[in-house]
């Protein structure tokens, strides 16, 4: 129950893009892994899949966020964009409630990428493990189509 014999369990590309380490995202808070360890991923299309199977924790109001946790219990937070909570919630489409178990692929959110332009948001995507003291690796950077495998978190 501690972890000890958790299961490694696979991470895939959430959206099609360019997977880059967290210290390049223009957020420091991010950047500087005071959320977690990580990636992130400059999207290259609109709806946000599941990277992982497992169940929505929580979807915040401003619908830029979700935590899901892992089958194995351990919790992922996808961050979209780079201070988009202040639009509220607009440009975002929640495909998912919370209590919802998730499988890899399914979609969560479709994001209008455009309209986060149009407000000057960067619709770079993070994905971090908040709290996870255990082993995370991102295999690959660089350009990936969406259900790629990318890594794996124990």
């Amino acid at each position: 129950m501690f972890g000890f014999n958790r299961k490694r369990e696979t991470i895939y590309m959430p959206v099609d893009g360019n997977v880059i380490e967290l210290k390049e995202v223009s957020d420091p808070v991010f950047a500087q892994k005071m959320m977690g360890d990580g990636f992130a991923i400059i999207p290259t299309n609109d709806p946000v899949y599941s990277p992982v199977n497992g169940n929505v924790v929580s979807i915040f109001p401003t619908k830029h966020a979700i935590i899901l946790k892992t089958t194995n219990g351990v919790d992922v937070l996808i961050h979209i964009g780079i201070d988009t909570v202040t639009l509220e919630g607009e440009g975002f489409d929640s495909r998912i409630k919370e209590g919802q178990n998730v499988t890899i692929g399914d979609c969560l959110t479709l994001v209008d990428r455009e309209y986060l332009k149009m407000k000057g948001k960067n619709d770079t995507i993070i994905i971090v493990f908040p709290e996870h003291d255990g082993d995370i690796q991102v295999e690959k950077t660089g350009k990936y189509p969406q259900g790629e495998i990318i890594g794996s978190i124990k």
